[in-house]
């Protein structure tokens, strides 16, 4: 009988940085017994925390056996340890490989590719950087691609430099094209004129302006508004125009916003943000869109519905919206300036609180650190602001100009880490969690994760593995919030970089387009610079090896007797079924008190 040797050193060194994979060669000779077991040795732990030998051999012949170590980076851990994940914005302050890998280091998990600036081909140097960075430390890393939308204006004054408009005034918008004066001015939207009705109210540069409609076209052609100025300001050639009261007629997506869209199909964003979302009919147009350009063969991306106007909160248009969509953006930009200032918060609360029941990743923006753009400390409120979102459970939270245009793009960055890292050491934030806590939905699915999160608690595992195809089952662990990490298994790299966007997931970056490894390592690894893992005698061995591994890479655990806790669906390649929970040592799936068993 042939001799089965199988060899795994999983050596992890504390306090150095050991960005490097390294392996040397064990010669060993002796004739023991079929039945001999796995022996664990362990070294002195200020050194290298553990290491395994296994072997099992014919006691007629020898075999040479082979040791490999894997070395974790302990500069990164806490990379791995923070829950609420982070967006920045990438722009003029943030262009370069070198800031890309800097932010991705100070903490960022998405990188947001704002198409409102700069050209499709400068996005697409950005993100061929984010996937260099990506490669350099196996990690999966989302991609989000942000469509500007329409955007509502006022034509052109006489006077370049605008006019001061005063309270009580009456002002007129027309579809007239010639240039404006302190009566009147072009409104080049005829959706905006024909939703308006008397005593709606428009908002202008920013809210800045208020009016109030006092007439419409008596003809029913929409060819003019008369309103009656509310607060006084200057107004100038194309300042921006909200209407707070009106649903308007008119697709978020513009010829720019298509042509923008498809290109982003072509070269691979993880996620779409659509802009202007009034109604849940503007998430299946962007589906239908998707539908119609995606190159064939071509991954989907998710798409994230941008939160800005109040008719989103219209009878049941938020749940729709939400179920519809693959993530939500509370942006609080133009959602600030149509509704009142004290029912943003409020309103903050009740997105979150939809996303977290319905399970999809919310993400909170605008205006977050904004003094950091210029100053290298925030505000307090600004910081109180940043941790709100953080207690009220938001998946991420995102950077706008600060990491993109500002002076301190990685001191935001590692600010909002910092914020993260004190907020979710607060006792308080897991009594919040807790007290929001969604209820199990009555699925098989479910239920195995809900075992799979209380299992955890109980054993104080490390970590929660969960097996996906496409995310579903890793989505559903995160919405429990669970007291641990959750690393994301998935065979599809863009499915790893979609689950970056979700709250405590730590996807793990696939090589081979499986679940684990396969025989033929040597064809897809240097020995020198890559982890070797041992052959594995089924599918389902397998893949909790390779568990094993990721969860060590990322520095999950620290101790051959850590635990994890491992679901998964049998077979494998069925999408969303969960039906198999299971607790693993990290040595192996075979290993228990030191003892590594294989009959």
């Amino acid at each position: 009988m042939n001799i089965l040797q199988l060899s795994l050193v999983l050596l992890m060194q504390q306090g150095q940085d050991t960005n490097a994979f390294s392996s040397m060669n064990h010669r060993h000779r002796s004739a023991v017994k079929k039945t001999d077991a796995f022996t664990l040795h362990k070294n002195n732990k200020k050194n290298s925390p553990f290491r395994l030998f296994a072997s099992t051999m014919d006691s007629s012949t020898t075999e040479t056996a082979s040791f490999t170590t894997v070395a974790a980076v302990p500069k990164l851990s806490q990379r791995w340890r923070k829950s609420t994940k982070q967006v920045a914005t990438l722009g003029p302050a943030s262009s370069s490989k070198e800031m890309i890998e800097t932010l991705f280091l100070a903490g960022a998990d998405v990188f947001r590719l704002n198409f409102s600036h700069g050209s499709q081909e400068q996005k697409l140097e950005l993100l061929n950087m984010i996937r260099e960075v990506e490669d350099k430390y196996s990690h999966p890393i989302a991609a989000l691609g942000d469509l500007q939308g329409p955007k509502l204006r006022v034509g052109a004054f006489s006077d370049p430099k605008g006019v001061m408009l005063e309270a009580g005034q009456t002002f007129r918008f027309d579809l007239d094209e010639a240039k404006g004066d302190k009566q009147r001015v072009q409104l080049p939207h005829p959706e905006i004129i024909a939703a308006s009705e008397v005593g709606h109210t428009l908002l202008l540069d920013d809210g800045k302006l208020r009016m109030t409609v006092t007439k419409t076209d008596p003809s029913g052609n929409a060819e003019f508004l008369e309103c009656k100025v509310e607060v006084a300001g200057k107004l100038s050639d194309r300042k921006g125009v909200n209407t707070p009261d009106s649903v308007l007629k008119i697709s978020p997506l513009t010829p720019k916003d298509i042509s923008d869209l498809q290109y982003m199909l072509q070269i691979g964003v993880d996620w779409v943000a659509l802009s202007f979302v009034q109604r849940p009919e503007d998430i299946e147009e962007i589906h239908a869109l998707i539908d119609q350009y995606l190159p064939e063969g071509a991954f989907r991306p998710c798409v994230m519905a941008k939160i800005e106007k109040p008719s989103c909160f219209n009878g049941d248009s938020l749940e729709k919206i939400v179920e519809l969509c693959d993530g939500i953006m509370v942006a609080r930009g133009d959602l600030g300036v149509e509704c009142a200032p004290e029912d943003v918060p409020i309103l903050q609360k009740t997105i979150i609180d939809t996303c977290r029941k319905k399970g999809k990743p919310v993400v909170v923006a605008t205006q977050m650190l904004e003094s950091m753009i210029e100053s290298p400390t925030p505000t307090r409120a600004e910081a109180s602001d940043v941790a709100t979102a953080i207690y009220d459970g938001a998946d991420a939270i995102m950077l706008s100009a600060e990491s993109a245009a500002g002076s301190y793009p990685e001191e935001s960055v590692t600010m909002q880490q910092r914020i993260i890292n004190r907020v979710e050491g607060d006792p308080h934030y897991r009594s919040y969690l807790n007290s929001n806590a969604p209820p199990i939905d009555n699925t098989a699915t479910d239920a195995i994760i809900g075992a799979a999160r209380q299992i955890s608690q109980t054993i104080n595992a490390k970590a929660i593995v969960a097996f996906s195809l496409r995310g579903s089952t890793v989505l559903r662990a995160s919405k429990g919030r669970p007291m641990v990490p959750i690393l994301g298994i998935s065979p599809f790299k863009e499915t790893a970089r979609q689950l970056s966007l979700a709250w405590g997931v730590y996807p793990d970056l696939p090589k081979t387009g499986s679940f684990g490894y396969t025989v033929e390592e040597e064809e897809m690894f240097d020995g020198s610079n890559q982890p070797i893992v041992e052959q594995a005698s089924d599918d389902f061995d397998m893949v909790l090896r390779n568990a094993c591994r990721a969860a060590l890479k990322k520095g999950l655990v620290n101790d051959p007797n850590d635990l994890l806790v491992v679901t998964a669906g049998i077979p494998f390649g069925t999408p969303g079924a969960a039906n198999v929970v299971r607790v693993v040592p990290a040595a192996g799936p075979s290993c228990w008190d030191g003892i590594c068993r294989v009959d």
